[in-house]
């Protein structure tokens, strides 16, 4: 009997061992922003983005995964470096979304939660005034392709009813040079 209760308690460490070493980040959801991973060109319209009219504003974005893959970094900067940000986005298992933090060089610091649906990825801000007004922000990666697709930066001023767009990036996936 006390051979048997010894077996008995090895198999179920063995158990909790097996269910231990599966990867923190391995769920499906943990991979939804694979897409995003790459070194990006951008381009956006005029008169957004503190692009004037009549030009195209252009900047890069260098996003990486770290941490045993459950982190997806993001280095994000105009072309000239005038605007620079980072972000840090997880997919929180618990929760069942994606959070993400954003720090920028003018000072700006935004919290987003979000997830995954209908082949696009939207991420919001909770509620915050403004001048008298509630807005909401949220950002929306659409039009997915393995080597581009659209970034929507947009503000709603009735909680979601409604969005008006305040910056629209493309990207574009960097191929390697000819002479590399």
């Amino acid at each position: 009997m006390h051979k048997l209760l010894i077996l008995l308690m090895f198999a179920i460490l063995q158990f909790a061992a097996a269910q231990n070493s599966q990867k923190p980040c391995s769920a499906p959801e943990a991979r939804q922003f694979d897409f995003w991973i790459g070194e990006w060109e951008l381009t956006w319209p005029g008169g957004q983005g503190g692009t004037p009219e009549g030009q195209t504003g252009r900047g890069v974005n260098h996003v990486v995964q770290y941490l045993g893959e459950c982190v997806i970094f993001e280095n994000f900067s105009f072309a000239d470096s005038s605007f620079i940000g980072k972000s840090w986005s997880v997919y929180n298992l618990q929760k069942q979304l994606w959070q993400q933090t954003w720090v920028d060089n003018s000072g700006g610091y935004l919290l987003f939660t979000g997830g995954f649906a209908d082949g696009k990825m939207e991420l919001r801000t909770a509620p915050f005034q403004r001048n008298g007004v509630t807005y909401v922000s949220r950002m929306v990666f659409r039009n997915i392709a393995a080597n581009s697709f659209d970034w929507d930066w947009q503000r709603s001023a009735d909680n979601g009813e409604t969005w008006q767009d305040v910056w629209n990036i493309h990207y574009q996936r960097k191929t390697e040079s000819a002479g590399k």
